[in-house]
């Protein structure tokens, strides 16, 4: 399981007009957890870093776009 996903629930109330979302999800970023960045952190190559924007594994935090969810 992703770390860096949390789920919450939201109150439903008895009169809301829509159809209730039981679960919402969130990322938490991994910076939050690094008060300063410490020596010799393992990296990436450069080209991968560029791919993935960001030159340290332990600062790297995946997006999937929900926009492209229902296409094929």
């Amino acid at each position: 399981m992703n770390n860096q996903l949390r789920e919450w629930h939201p109150y439903v109330g008895p009169f809301d007009p829509c159809p209730p979302m039981r679960v919402k999800t969130y990322i938490v970023p991994p910076n939050l957890f690094a008060p300063f960045q410490p020596a010799n952190l393992q990296q990436y190559s450069l080209p991968e870093a560029l791919r993935l924007g960001t030159l340290w594994p332990a600062y790297y935090s995946p997006y999937e776009s929900r926009m492209l969810e229902g296409r094929s």
